[in-house]
């Protein structure tokens, strides 16, 4: 887990925060706690950039309004949380509906976003010592801090989050295999889990591993296998 800041803060307060900070740096917000993410493996970015190339494509193949947003802000609802998914697939046709989007690049509808993807890595983050009485203000004294994992991030919090706010389709990809045994198997091994919404407003996941070809309710002609995802690789 990243290293927090330690106060509690609203929403529009973490906004205001975000405004204050460098933009290489990127926050989230937790329950309240900012949490600074780790600088991303090599490995991590590759997948990114290869999903987003593919499911790009499948935007323009099917004449689908859709985009993919790199900086869109999620508000969990309810909740003093807001995530910046690794890809964040956009409705276009429903932004005009978002009442914080033109101002600040802030969703808040499950019906603007298609598809949210987490690509889970180990990192290793210099963060700054930051007083809780001033926050907006970071010391130059940096300290290395070795992050853990940001695995539980991704298949507890944000899963129950995304879950609550009505997103229709969440994957987690776990390319290094960080996930517990209990989530993605003993031998614990690279690992897809696609998420999709039950009628009853729940998730229900599939994993994919190897050649399995994967399963997108939102991208149902997707020729892809979990290796190809895994590998970056065409």
């Amino acid at each position: 887990m990243a290293q927090s800041l330690q106060k509690i803060f609203t929403f529009d307060e973490f906004i205001e925060f975000l405004s204050t900070q460098p933009e290489i740096i990127r926050y989230e917000l937790y329950d309240g706690e900012i949490i600074q993410m780790p600088q991303p493996k090599g490995k991590h970015e590759e997948i990114i950039a290869f999903l987003a190339a593919i499911l790009g494509y499948e935007f323009v193949r099917l004449k689908l309004k859709y985009g993919i947003s790199n900086q869109g802000l999620v508000q969990s609802k309810n909740k003093q949380s807001g995530y910046f998914p690794d890809i964040l697939v956009l409705n276009l046709s429903n932004l005009v509906n978002e009442p914080y989007w033109q101002e600040e690049s802030i969703l808040i509808q499950p019906e603007s976003i298609p598809l949210v993807i987490e690509v889970v890595s180990q990192c290793v983050a210099r963060v700054p010592r930051v007083e809780a009485t001033d926050v907006g203000v970071a010391s130059p004294e940096e300290i290395p801090v070795r992050v853990s994992t940001n695995w539980r991030d991704d298949y507890h919090k944000k899963f129950a989050d995304y879950e609550e706010m009505g997103i229709q389709e969440y994957w987690i990809v776990d390319y290094a295999a960080l996930g517990s045994k209990a989530l993605i198997g003993d031998p614990k091994q690279p690992t897809i889990t696609i998420y999709s919404l039950s009628d009853e407003g729940e998730y229900s996941g599939k994993q994919f591993r190897r050649d399995d070809c994967i399963e997108s309710p939102t991208f149902p002609d997707l020729n892809l296998t979990a290796q190809q995802i895994l590998e970056a690789s065409y």
